[in-house]
């Protein structure tokens, strides 16, 4: 079953809003066994919907419109479907009704506009809308599905959910679609390819394996379709191990984890409290912790000690450490995390200094350059990164391999396993 889904309304286009009806769209169709093979974001243009429309319909077995559907004057797209299916539009007394009931609770009136709004295409099949005045519609057209609804997040989940998918799953035979998403950190994409190159190579037909990279991680997908559901649940998992097994020390998770959540539970885990001390990310790794619900079951708190004076007098790093090795430095992040534990009475501490940029580097440590240390009373471990000039890229990616060195450490110090599912 071959979907394509349209996006309609200028804002898309000049960055007013960003489109997260289609992501949202992509993921419940993908779960209900149907393809995407395509997303078009277009304006509030007439002929430009029709021509997109007659496009799709040449495609896809399913189209799926959403915006246009208001009471204002750039609200086309009822109009040019109507056009499109040579039928006319018709006034809809249930619909005004109740809009006329929604706006006597509220107590307001309705104008011609809302009048307006309830003229509906001929041929239109109309979907409920619980969640606003604006209904969805289904259209058939040369064995073609075509599904419109609001622009609206919550309006549009609400007739996906409850009205389009069930009568989709009634109309087409969906075949399985089923995901393992195992998440990886420490190494790039490149790199992991060539270890599992020969697992990649002899994967079946129906299962493929994609790379999805971002700042300081790698999401590897194993997607596979078919008839039968249990075989390809047996085989995904099967491939999963096979990867698994191949680099264990660069997974931290599975699904839609992340990296921070993964953390909080080994830190529970273990019942261990952590602490951070944090220079250059000004905080970004604390924020990352305790975006975590509960997180107060093992994060006691952060230094931000972004002026030297700060890192003396708050965390006890020497002054003769300071001028000798610079704020930037193994020694200076590795005295950061002794007075952090002491400061705070934590388990475990991490701290990180370095230059973000776009300025203040030098020649000896140019911009890019910056120091972590994680340790406990005993042990204090310590890493050099030498990243780019982009200054929030800088920050996020440190804070991303703080959380990793974290992770390790737990998993190291504390006989903990790597398998965190």
């Amino acid at each position: 079953m071959k979907v394509q889904i349209i996006t309609i309304g200028d804002e898309i286009l000049i960055g007013q809003i960003v489109d997260t009806n289609s992501a949202w769209m992509g993921q419940l169709l993908n779960q209900n066994g149907a393809e995407v093979i395509k997303i078009d974001s277009i304006g509030d243009d007439y002929e430009l919907i029709q021509q997109t429309l007659k496009q799709a319909i040449h495609h896809a077995d399913i189209v799926l419109i959403t915006g246009g559907l208001g009471p204002t004057k750039d609200d086309i797209t009822k109009k040019a479907l109507a056009d499109y299916f040579g039928v006319s539009l018709s006034f809809h007394e249930p619909s005004y009704e109740r809009i006329l009931k929604i706006f006597e609770r509220i107590g307001r009136k309705t104008t011609e506009a809302h009048r307006q709004q309830c003229y509906m295409p001929d041929n239109a099949t109309l979907l409920y809308n619980k969640m606003g005045s604006a209904p969805g519609m289904w259209f058939e057209h040369d064995n073609t599905v075509i599904i419109s609804m609001p622009g609206v997040p919550y309006e549009m989940k609400y007739i996906m959910e409850h009205e389009a998918i069930p009568r989709l799953r009634e109309r087409f035979p969906m075949k399985p679609i089923f995901h393992r998403t195992i998440l990886t950190v420490g190494e790039g994409e490149s790199r992991i390819a060539d270890r599992i190159a020969d697992i990649e190579d002899n994967l079946p037909k129906h299962i493929k394996l994609a790379f999805l990279p971002s700042l300081g991680m790698v999401r590897l997908r194993l997607t596979a379709r078919g008839e039968q559901e249990e075989t390809l649940k047996q085989e995904l998992q099967k491939y999963s191990k096979a990867i698994e097994d191949r680099i264990p020390e660069l997974i931290f998770g599975y699904e839609k984890e992340s990296l921070s959540e993964v953390v909080g539970r080994l830190l529970k885990q273990h019942d261990l409290y952590l602490a951070t001390a944090e220079s250059c990310t000004g905080g970004y790794i604390a924020h990352q912790i305790t975006s975590i619900p509960g997180s107060s079951d093992y994060f006691k708190g952060s230094i931000i000690a972004y002026a030297n004076e700060i890192k003396m007098a708050q965390l006890g790093v020497k002054e003769s450490t300071l001028k000798e090795h610079g704020a930037v430095s193994e020694p200076t992040v590795v005295e950061m995390v002794s007075g952090t534990l002491r400061l705070l009475n934590t388990d475990i501490a991490v701290a990180v200094s370095g230059i973000a940029g776009p300025g203040g580097g030098t020649p000896e440590k140019p911009v890019g350059t910056v120091w972590l240390a994680v340790g406990n009373q005993e042990q204090t471990i310590s890493r050099k990164l030498s990243l780019g000039k982009d200054r929030i890229k800088n920050i996020e990616y440190a804070s991303v391999q703080a959380l990793n060195m974290i992770r390790q450490f737990v998993v190291e110090q504390y006989n903990s396993v790597t398998e965190v599912i």
